[in-house]
């Protein structure tokens, strides 16, 4: 119990520090430490992501690192897909997928796994995206794509309880252009709203542990405060690399802790 408290202090700092990352430590930690089940998790963790990011947010609201603009067009398709599938898609998959001989695959087994793939995806982008200096010749994203960018983040963050940031700090830089520390900015502004309106469909379907939630929330609020004075002090693409093969790790351990 003592070591999820203190792993929720780094969820902050994970946060503050990329833009990212809280909810791939908050769903192993809620899980392994604090004993929830994956399903329980996912629904907690939009919470604790989304109150932490809120924090973090304003913090770089207040030093101009956040986009408003390009938070708001992404936020309005990932938002809506966000509830839709916490809300309808999530309820209706059975708890037993497939059975393939003796061995079932569940919907928490699924979660997962998915949540493991998709982590694993990002540790490469994150590894071999090009710094931000070789991003300029790329071509501004239109209204389209950064539509079908928000609907495909938000089914994620509905699916696994991912308030996605490891998603969509790529998204921003290649596609938005934006430098590193406004990424950061604007991420946290993203998540947030896509975390906490997703949370609003666990409402209606799971039974929430408040005490619990509010208490490693507001761990994590210190934490994404220390984390984002220690960004300021840090290069961004240091971070970004480190944290991507951090990532990696966390996504194997995943699979081979879901799969004994």
């Amino acid at each position: 119990m003592i070591a999820g408290y203190i792993a929720a202090v780094f969820i902050g700092i994970s946060l503050g520090l990329i833009g990212g990352g809280g909810s791939i430590l908050t769903i192993p930690v809620l899980v392994y430490l604090f004993g929830l089940s994956p399903l329980q998790a996912t629904g907690h963790s939009l919470f604790i992501v989304g109150a932490t990011s809120l924090a973090g947010a304003f913090a770089n609201f207040k030093r101009g690192n956040v986009h408003t603009v390009t938070a708001v067009y992404f936020s309005l398709s990932s938002t809506i897909t966000v509830f839709l599938a916490r809300r309808f898609l999530l309820p209706a998959i059975p708890t037993d997928i497939i059975t393939i001989g003796n061995f079932v695959v569940t919907k928490s087994l699924f979660t997962m796994l998915l949540l493991a793939i998709v982590m694993m995806f990002a540790a490469v982008k994150m590894v071999s995206a090009k710094s931000e200096e070789d991003v300029t010749h790329r071509l501004e994203s239109n209204i389209l794509m950064i539509v079908i960018s928000g609907i495909g983040v938000g089914l994620l963050t509905g699916l696994l309880g991912a308030g996605g940031g490891f998603l969509i700090i790529p998204i921003l830089i290649f596609q938005f252009r934006l430098p590193m520390k406004q990424a950061i900015g604007t991420s946290l502004l993203i998540i947030t709203i896509n975390s906490l309106f997703g949370f609003l469909g666990d409402l209606f379907n799971e039974k929430i542990n408040w005490e619990l939630l509010l208490s490693v929330s507001a761990l994590s609020i210190i934490g994404v405060y220390i984390g984002s004075r220690l960004g300021e002090k840090v290069q961004g693409e240091k971070l970004k690399r480190g944290f991507g093969w951090f990532v990696m790790v966390m996504g194997v351990y995943i699979v081979i802790r879901t799969l004994m």
